[in-house]
């Protein structure tokens, strides 16, 4: 848990939050875009525009109150079968958000990653990302990391073949794999797990996201759409997260 001031740790006092009860890592599956666009008889796009502004406002909040890491599933690798133009927009928002938000994510000592496969993306994003990735490397408060064209199983794949290759190498013996070498040769290598995975518009699956690394965390689903999802949203999950009982297969009583 990062460090908070006195006055955030009044603030989660005031409606029953401990920085201590709060998860280390949320992780978040941001979905409904499209359909609370349709609502409105907007276009798709408008709805991706106005997700953009919840994670700005997430990403702030979790930062300021003390949360480690935020992880957020932004495109997955099954997305690529959407229509060419909502995809194009989808790139052009992302490298936006990373240019626009660059000054803001140094100054609340933001450190940025991504996670997900390179190949698909445009140059403007890869390397706009880089530049953010390389400017907050140094960054001492909470990890913000953006999965993009990501896929749980490809990663997964992507691990198994980098193993593979060290025992054709003899740098790895097969007796001597565990979790602790799959793990480490994930994208997340280095990251906590996710103790708390958030899914907005109510859908109760986890559309291949995290599959390994979630396998302990608390599972969250609220049936407003992203581009609604706000400091209200994000409190109340917190709190149900604070009064699980975590046994991790284990007894309490």
């Amino acid at each position: 848990m990062n460090a908070v001031t006195e006055s955030v740790v009044h603030e989660l006092s005031q409606i029953g939050l401990k920085p201590e009860t709060l998860p280390r890592h949320i992780a978040i599956i941001m979905d409904g875009n499209g359909r609370w666009a349709r609502t409105r008889h907007l276009p798709r796009i408008e709805g991706h525009r106005r997700g953009v502004k919840s994670v700005r406002t997430i990403v702030e909040e979790c930062a300021r109150i003390g949360i480690e890491q935020l992880t957020l599933y932004c495109l997955s690798s099954e997305n690529w079968k959407r229509p060419r133009k909502e995809l194009n927009l989808l790139m052009h928002l992302l490298e936006q958000y990373v240019i626009e938000e660059r000054s803001e994510i140094m100054r609340q000592e933001i450190r940025f990653e991504m996670i997900g496969r390179r190949e698909g993306l445009t140059d403007g994003v890869l390397d706009e990302v880089q530049k953010t990735i390389d400017l907050s490397r140094d960054n001492k408060g909470m990890v913000l990391c953006l999965a993009v064209n990501y896929g749980s199983r490809s990663e997964i794949v992507d691990a198994t073949r980098a193993i593979a290759e060290s025992a054709i190498k003899g740098e790895i013996l097969p007796e001597e794999i565990n979790e602790i070498t799959i793990s480490d040769h994930l994208y997340t290598a280095g990251m906590p797990d996710p103790d708390l995975l958030i899914r907005t518009a109510g859908e109760m699956r986890v559309s291949n996201y995290l599959l390994w690394q979630i396998s302990y965390a608390e599972l969250w689903v609220t049936g407003k759409f992203w581009p609604e999802f706000r400091t209200p949203e994000l409190y109340a999950a917190l709190k149900e997260f604070a009064h699980r009982d975590r046994r991790y297969g284990g007894l309490n009583d």
